[in-house]
């Protein structure tokens, strides 16, 4: 079963539906993913925006909107409760006109939508760049409980292999304590995927083979994971090889834990993270499904401007996912 199956069956058998919000409800990809979810009864999409610019390019598009909620931003009928939570939220001296110009940018809007309670999730950066989409999330919803940060991670699918690789979209120079916490997000994105955790910390150097700042990082990183987690087989530094293929770890990491089985890799920074997973993607024929953000208190994701509707129900059902782990 793919990891889009098994997702879909999990949202959709869930005792409630879930509500996930769409910033760009204007785009005829979000209106044929939003369609296609309805339709498909896995779970209730809200499309934000003008209803007639909606309407309109459903007709012209041939996409029936029928049961689905569309909510217009200028006419919302709580505006007056998402401004006061809206200031609340911040936590920071701001003006009522000031969050009602704020309002006006549909990422503020839905992201308080979620805040409030009234969505379970957002989906955006069809037609958003990466920061529109995160920044409101990070203003309004924060991190999770005992998370200080974002990460992005991607889950790489080929058939039955199923691997997870972080950071590869958020944070560009981690710290030690940053990687450790990347490490545990990616754990939890893991189990939506029914993925046992065998996290590995990657470096160009396995087990001491070579020295550097870049090394000391990801074997404090490793070594305070492994502290604070010790439930979870995890191990660091290692070379890709010795982390991925058994007869290596014999040879260059004999007492790993983890024995050269791992499938969370957790890289030193997001250059090398980005690379890899592009070269695994093209090179290797595997499916990237994310990024999936991390770390948030409610689930928030973006999406690639070069998205598909088919993209775009996919990460629609990944959110959904997140907010039932959540739940659970």
């Amino acid at each position: 079963m793919s990891i889009f199956e098994l997702l879909k069956s999990k949202v959709k058998n869930a005792e409630k539906k879930y509500r996930i919000v769409f910033a760009e409800g204007n785009d005829e990809r979000v209106l044929a993913a939003a369609a296609a979810l309805q339709q498909d009864d896995v779970l209730e999409p809200i499309l934000l925006g003008d209803t007639a610019e909606i309407e309109n390019v459903a007709n012209q598009n041939k996409i029936s909107l029928a049961q689905i909620q569309v909510v217009n931003p200028e006419k919302f009928h709580a505006l007056d409760e998402m401004i006061a939570a809206f200031i609340s939220a911040r936590g920071k001296e701001i003006t009522k006109e000031e969050v009602r110009e704020a309002l006006k940018d549909p990422n503020y809007f839905g992201t308080m939508l979620v805040k409030m309670g009234k969505a379970d999730g957002m989906v955006s950066g069809a037609a958003h760049s990466t920061a529109e989409t995160v920044h409101p999330a990070l203003q309004l919803i924060h991190t999770a409980a005992g998370m200080s940060r974002v990460s992005g991670s991607f889950i790489m699918e080929r058939g039955e292999e199923k691997y997870l690789f972080a950071d590869c979209a958020i944070n560009i120079a981690p710290d030690a304590k940053t990687l450790a916490e990347i490490a545990y997000q990616s754990v939890q994105t893991a189990k939506l995927a029914d993925i046992e955790p065998r996290v590995a910390f990657l470096s160009f150097s396995t087990k001491g083979s070579a020295k550097g700042e870049m090394v000391t990082k990801v074997v404090e990183a490793a070594s305070l994971f492994q502290k604070q987690h010790p439930d979870i087989p995890a191990d660091g530094e290692l070379q890709f090889d010795a982390a991925f293929v058994p007869a290596v770890a014999a040879k260059k990491a004999p007492d790993s834990e983890i024995k050269g089985r791992a499938n969370i890799f957790i890289f030193p920074e997001l250059q090398s993270g980005n690379i890899a997973y592009k070269i695994t993607q093209r090179l290797g024929n595997f499916t990237a499904i994310g990024p999936i953000l991390q770390g948030i208190a409610q689930p928030v994701n973006d999406l690639s401007r070069g998205a598909s509707s088919d993209d775009i129900y996919h990460m629609a059902v990944l959110t959904a996912a997140q907010a039932l782990l959540k739940d659970k």
